[in-house]
């Protein structure tokens, strides 16, 4: 198969300059990235994809078995890299992309030279002492009503994710964004993320790695961001004076110079 036409990749920047991958996270598209991709491809060589099951990608190339677990998702990042031959890429997650980013350079370390994780969240649930932001019967209320009535969960929820609202013109592009996946796989990726327990790898990162958070966040609160920090040997913290959960349209002068920074430190 196809990975590039797959996963509807796009590249665009200067080839030659270092390289950055931008990765969305559930519900969405490389179009999250529209406003920081322009930006970032003056200075560096971009790379936007889609998942498969999301956006522009390939749905013939879906199964449940691959995409009902993270390391599915990880696959075509790597998959991505291998087909365009990319070494020392800076990996830059939002949401449940950071961890898939995690697991994607655990798995081809030769792949990735630092993180950037986005609104990150190694676990949603509450455990214990951990805060994730959501009991275990807030997320499974989520997912019945996801699954009951994904058009009408989407339109309830990608307001309150997006929060900003001031500026509702944002939650509606986050609606239309939700609305245009296929539920029977916006299902699956659902589970994926909510259920998923992504603590234990944050000790496997090896690379320079940049966190940053919102300073009110629904999805994300910001004990997760001082988590994934503290569980991440020499990485770097940044609370971003935004609101919601997708920074980058509701602040993305400011994501992208943090990520800009960061990766010019690196050079």
């Amino acid at each position: 198969m196809d990975i590039l036409r797959r996963n509807n990749v796009k590249v665009s920047g200067s080839p030659g300059s270092p390289v950055v991958m931008l990765a969305h996270g559930f519900g969405c598209d490389q179009n999250m990235w529209g406003l920081v991709a322009p930006v970032l491809a003056e200075e560096f060589q971009v790379v936007l994809f889609d998942y498969v099951g999301s956006g522009g990608s390939d749905p013939s190339a879906w199964s449940a078995e691959r995409y009902g677990a993270l390391d599915g998702y990880a696959r075509d990042v790597v998959e991505v890299c291998e087909a365009l031959d990319l070494r020392d890429v800076a990996f830059v997650g939002h949401s449940v992309s950071a961890m898939i980013g995690v697991r994607a350079a655990a798995t081809a370390p030769e792949r990735f030279c630092s993180l950037v994780m986005v609104g990150p969240s190694p676990c949603y649930i509450d455990d214990d002492a951990y805060r994730g932001g959501f009991s275990a019967e807030d997320v499974d209320e989520l997912l019945e009503s996801l699954e009951s009535n994904y058009l009408g969960w989407s339109a309830t929820m990608a307001p309150l994710i997006m929060a900003n609202p001031e500026r509702p013109e944002l939650g509606e592009e986050l609606t239309n964004s939700f609305c245009a996946t296929d539920p029977a796989m916006a299902r699956v990726f659902a589970r994926t993320t909510f259920l998923s327990d992504s603590r234990d790898d944050l000790k496997s990162v090896g690379v320079p790695t940049l966190v940053l958070e919102c300073a009110q966040d629904v999805i994300a609160p910001r004990e997760v961001g001082g988590y994934v920090h503290a569980a991440i040997p020499g990485s770097r913290l940044i609370t971003l004076d935004a609101t919601g959960h997708c920074p980058q349209l509701s602040a993305p002068e400011a994501t992208t110079s943090a990520i800009r920074a960061f990766l010019r430190e690196l050079r």
